[in-house]
């Protein structure tokens, strides 16, 4: 987990305390809506990832967690980006942030459990 919070500091310029937080909002966001034995697979190789995504994972997103809640169910990647919005990530630094995760889960988990997460969650995509 340090490799992953050291490369996102320095690819997006974010502070240890909000690329923590930013990856656990991600990391939760995938345990709630990708293919469990994928995610088991990318928590498997990021140790440390279930604890982190644990302490984020009750954060709602202000106004798209409400949009998202209003849409019936998560709100799917709309409500992601209202969360780490809400948390004061900028959109620049949202994609940022998700192209570095998923680069490091692709090393550590492999492409075929990161296709299968990417293919599994709609609008996904577009962000790494």
């Amino acid at each position: 987990m340090d490799e992953l919070i050291s490369r996102v500091i320095a690819a997006s310029g974010l502070n240890e305390d909000l690329a923590r937080k930013a990856i656990g909002i991600i990391l939760a966001f995938l345990q709630k809506e990708g293919p469990a034995a994928e995610i088991g697979q990318l928590m498997a190789a990021l140790p440390g990832a279930e604890e982190l995504a644990a302490a984020e994972g009750g954060a709602k997103g202000g106004l798209m967690g409400m949009v998202g809640g209003l849409m019936g169910g998560s709100g799917g990647v709309m409500a992601l980006g209202g969360q780490l919005m809400g948390a004061g990530l900028s959109m620049g630094q949202i994609q940022t942030v998700s192209k570095e995760m998923f680069a490091v889960g692709r090393e550590k988990a492999g492409e075929d459990a990161m296709g299968a997460i990417v293919g599994a969650i709609p609008g996904l995509g577009q962000f790494v």
